[in-house]
């Protein structure tokens, strides 16, 4: 095991592995540790690219448009006074989100102009990267569950339904893992999304609407500690198996 921890890269020698299988769940650490494995000709599952795509929101909405993913409606901005005005375009209530970030974290449902301004005006001020950027996306009700897929190479392998009381349905944030059946769109959509974002090992996390499914993100590091007993699917073991078939 590679502890990043750890680790220290010699860009003349590398590393003597074959291939590696990204368990990180620091994205800085994950996407540069990748690409300089990549550097010294390591394989690795899952790639630079894909952990760059997959770690920030809007490279991963940009990706799902352009392979005609559907996705919730989502709008870009750089100032305040834009993303009020983007706001107005999509309607309340929307979901602000870091365009780098996992596990539910600084997600903000606003309901109003008055909290929108608000909002905005504390990202403004607070100044970094995750908050100079704003993501915005027009709130899904979901009726309190979402589904997360999990895709190995070329199979959507199982899924969950994530159910909470609270709007953010994140089993990091308290919601209750339950088994979801894969049925053809399920899978359809699951495998639409994971290629788009280059494939591999990946968890989708989708919503149900009247209209059909919807991708909310793709996950690259993959987390499966509340999903293997709840599906009854051996999860790491197909990861395991895919792993070493890519590395003959």
């Amino acid at each position: 095991m590679l502890d990043d921890r750890k680790l220290i890269f010699d860009l003349d020698t590398g590393l003597e592995v074959d291939l590696v299988l990204e368990r990180c769940i620091n994205h800085s650490r994950a996407m540069h540790g990748l690409r300089l494995l990549e550097s010294a000709g390591i394989h690795c599952i899952n790639s630079s690219e894909v952990s760059r795509v997959c770690g920030d929101k809007i490279l991963t909405s940009l990706a799902l448009k352009e392979a005609s993913v559907p996705q919730p409606p989502v709008r870009i901005a750089f100032t305040e006074e834009s993303a009020l005005e983007a706001i107005d375009q999509l309607g309340y209530p929307v979901v602000l989100k870091p365009a780098v970030g996992s596990w539910g974290r600084l997600l903000s449902k606003v309901n109003d102009r008055e909290a929108a301004e608000s909002i905005l005006e504390h990202k403004s001020i607070l100044g970094s990267y995750h908050h100079s950027i704003f993501y915005i996306q027009k709130y899904v009700e979901k009726q309190g569950r979402d589904i997360r897929s999990f895709v190995v190479g070329d199979e959507c392998v199982a899924a969950i339904y994530r159910t909470s009381p609270h709007w953010i349905t994140n089993t990091a944030r308290g919601a209750v893992a339950t088994g979801c059946p894969v049925n053809d769109e399920l899978s359809k959509v699951s495998l639409a999304a994971a290629r788009a974002v280059g494939g591999g090992v990946l968890a989708v996390d989708l919503f149900e609407t009247s209209e059909g499914l919807l991708v909310n993100e793709v996950n690259y590091t993959m987390e499966f500690r509340n999903s293997i007993d709840t599906t009854g699917v051996n999860i790491p073991a197909l990861v395991v198996d895919y792993a070493l078939e890519n590395a003959r």
